[in-house]
């Protein structure tokens, strides 16, 4: 694992826009005095939610337009009987939409959008449809189900003018992501990436839980140290999905051109409320103590309110230098094995060193 350096930010008795201004500060100087930019401040921000519904992504790229387009209801009254979009309304939480770029019918010939649409197979959608406005009249990939009228209607909705593309996924909870990734591919293939320009963004507002990779169990989207907002404490005590998936956290991350720079929260330090959260992501009284004893039985007598920020100066100095990899801007890059060629770390280990360490070493078939 690469070395890394890490600007770490912890406060006491602050809360969400306390530590947000404080960072906001670094990055305000940061930006003049090693790019002589001045950056606007207070830095926007966006909820994780619109961030998704916008985006497709939690750490969304704002240089460019082509936002994600929420067609649903559109789908159900006219074109309701294409076997997709039928699919994905009977779903629970199912939904179709779609994202638009113009001047992009040139680029994106039938065999160029067949080759999208095997893209995002390969990233878990059940496929893809288009419309494609090349000629003097629009065509798409659903015509059966859509005359020219429905057709029209649905072009002028989505805002696709002659000579550009939209591409409309349908089904569950993917959409949004597998839309969010096309999103991107679209702005790099048609140059509408902006270059020297420097999109910062807090997101804000994320869910606490989140079903874990089978879909049984909620687990702790952040961490499970995370302060729920105040809002939200009143949906702990229900058993229910919906109610788990209204609570949301005091977690934030700062993103600058699509790329995360850091990740914080504020911490919860009421035990009692910290015991909660462990039952309500699955865990025993005797995981908690075994896992999380010493944290509980610290918070029983007291801590201050306090939450803190770390920043992945490394990632920022990648963005900034516009290098491809981090890689490029890490001081002390390792090989593969973990080694580091400048001092040969790691090297041996004396028997001084062990027995300090209260370690042997038995060699193998000893």
């Amino acid at each position: 694992k690469p070395e890394f350096t890490q600007i770490d930010l912890d406060m006491s008795y602050a809360d969400v826009d306390d530590i947000l201004n404080m960072v906001e500060g670094f990055i305000a100087r940061v930006m003049k005095d090693v790019m002589d930019t001045d950056v606007a401040m207070p830095l926007p921000r966006m909820t994780y939610r619109d961030a998704m519904e916008k985006y497709g992504s939690d750490k969304p790229d704002t240089r460019f337009g082509c936002e994600i387009q929420d067609i649903t209801e559109f789908a159900r009254e006219y074109i309701g009987d294409f076997p997709p979009f039928k699919n994905a309304l009977g779903m629970n939480g199912g939904s179709v939409r779609a994202v638009v770029a113009d001047n992009a019918a040139d680029k994106y010939t039938r065999k160029v959008i067949d080759t999208e649409i095997e893209f995002v197979k390969g990233i878990g959608a059940e496929g893809m449809m288009y419309i494609r406005y090349a000629d003097d009249t629009p065509s798409c990939s659903f015509s059966k189900f859509a005359p020219p009228d429905v057709l029209a209607k649905l072009c002028e909705l989505l805002g696709v003018k002659k000579g550009g593309v939209a591409f409309i996924c349908a089904g569950g909870s993917k959409v949004l992501s597998i839309l969010g990734t096309v999103r991107g591919r679209v702005a790099r293939e048609l140059g509408l990436i902006p270059a020297n320009t420097y999109n910062y963004l807090w997101i804000t507002d994320f869910p606490f839980f989140e079903k874990d990779e089978e879909g049984r169990k909620y687990v702790a989207m952040h961490h499970p140290f995370t302060m729920p907002k105040d809002d939200c404490l009143k949906y702990l005590d229900s058993d229910t999905d919906d109610d788990k998936a209204r609570v949301t956290a005091k977690a934030y991350d700062l993103v600058l051109n699509g790329t995360e720079l850091c990740s914080g929260s504020i911490r919860i330090t009421d035990y009692k409320l910290q015991e909660k959260m462990f039952k309500l992501l699955g865990l025993t009284k005797e995981e908690i103590a075994a896992k999380f004893g010493f944290l509980v039985d610290a918070y029983r007598y007291a801590s201050p309110p306090h939450g803190g920020v770390g920043i992945g100066l490394d990632r920022l100095a990648m963005v900034l230098s516009g290098a491809d990899s981090l890689r490029d801007v890490t001081a002390f890059p390792k090989t593969k094995d973990g080694s580091e060629l400048m001092s040969n770390a790691p090297a041996e280990v004396s028997e001084e060193q062990l027995r300090e360490l209260g370690i042997e070493l038995i060699k193998k078939g000893e």
